[in-house]
């Protein structure tokens, strides 16, 4: 149980947590047997694509209950402090307690208002200025579509929606992790029926070199063939012969067998 200051969270009428209480709570919960294994799932070795990342072994519900009892009470200062953090489950903490915030910023039985609108942006802006903590595919996967996917769904304080040429300039960043946001945050989009944005990003990274990207591309694609079947068939029509084959393969997974057998052997 963490301790909390004695400062309370505006007119929530709960107390703040700091960034000190967070880590101190979880740097308490150290398991070297799992950090072991997280290392290795993980791919933390020289080399690999988490080279250097440093695990407490704390299990990823374990966190969320961390997160569930401090959502709403950690002041942006300290989220960027947790952010900043060495220890890999410490960014994750950060990165829900963002997401926390950006769920209670959206509109509230159909109902928007220009402070809540302010705030989405606000939230997305400090994510993308702390982007390069999420470093690892599962940082991004639990961030990205709660965070920057939510907030390109409702408009700004301006009343427009906000420019969805952030995926495109994601996306073709320098960074691995950049470029996985730029895809993964898509998820929102999908899940209400938007789907234009998931295929212009994804035939951008058709040529993308590591397999993260592949496989981040073809789970949108695969989550687009969930919700429209017609234009994932139709995007694959057009695509499959440039597609690398584990974005494929990812594609075409829900799809019935004859027609996975179909598209292998097309391809």
């Amino acid at each position: 149980m963490m301790k909390q200051s004695s400062h309370t969270a505006g007119n929530r009428g709960r107390q703040r947590v700091t960034a000190d209480e967070i880590i101190a709570t979880m740097e308490d919960m150290t398991d070297e047997k799992q950090r072991e294994v997280l290392c290795r799932f993980f791919k933390t070795a020289p080399g690999q694509y988490g080279e250097g990342d440093k695990f407490l072994g704390i299990r990823v519900p374990a966190t969320r209950m961390i997160v569930k009892e401090a959502r709403l009470c950690v002041a942006p200062d300290q989220i960027a402090r947790l952010l900043a953090s060495p220890w890999h489950e410490i960014r994750l903490a950060g990165f829900l307690l963002l997401a926390e915030e950006m769920s209670a910023a959206l509109p509230r039985r159909g109902v928007d208002t220009p402070s809540l609108a302010a705030k989405r942006g606000k939230i997305a802006r400090f994510y993308l200025a702390h982007a390069s903590r999420a470093n690892n595919w599962d940082l991004v996967d639990l961030s990205a579509p709660y965070i920057i996917g939510r907030w390109l769904l409702y408009p700004d304080a301006d009343g427009k929606l906000p420019d969805r040429g952030i995926l495109d300039t994601l996306a073709s960043h320098s960074d691995l992790w950049h470029q996985r946001i730029g895809i993964v945050a898509t998820l929102a989009l999908i899940r209400q029926g938007q789907t234009a944005d998931t295929l212009r990003i994804a035939t951008r990274l058709l040529d993308h070199r590591h397999d993260l990207i592949h496989k981040a591309t073809g789970w949108m694609l695969r989550e687009v063939g969930k919700k429209d079947p017609g234009c994932l068939l139709e995007y694959l029509e057009s695509h499959f012969r440039d597609m690398p084959r584990t974005a494929l393969r990812y594609a075409i997974e829900r799809l019935p067998e004859p027609q996975r057998l179909y598209w292998l052997k097309r391809q």
